[in-house]
C-alpha cells in the first residue's frame, strides 16, 4: 500500500499567520518581528499577526520566539480576507 501526497501549488506566496504566546512580549523586541502586528492581551498573552513569506521565514520566526523564552500557545494560518466573524 502506498500513500501519495501532492503539493497544493494553488496557495499564495505569503500566508497570514496568528501566533499566540504566553506572556507579554517586551516592546524593545518589536523590531525583531518584521512587519507583524503585536497585540498584548488582557489575559497576559501576546498575539503576533501578519504575513510570513514562506516556511523558511516561519521557522526563523519560531526560533526567535524560542530564544526569547516565551511559550508558544498556538500557531494558525489564516485565510486572507477571513475575519473572526466568519
Amino acid at each position: 500500500m502506498r500513500d501519495t501526497y501532492q503539493s497544493n501549488d494553488e496557495h499564495c506566496e505569503q500566508e497570514l499567520y496568528e501566533i499566540r504566546l504566553k506572556g507579554h512580549l517586551d516592546g524593545r523586541w518589536a523590531d525583531r518581528f518584521w512587519d507583524l502586528t503585536i497585540t498584548l492581551t488582557e489575559n497576559g498573552e501576546t498575539l503576533l499577526t501578519g504575513p510570513i513569506v514562506d516556511q523558511a521565514a516561519l521557522h526563523g520566526l519560531l526560533r526567535k520566539i524560542r530564544d526569547l523564552g516565551l511559550p508558544l500557545l498556538s500557531l494558525n494560518c489564516v485565510e486572507l480576507g477571513r475575519t473572526d466573524a466568519s
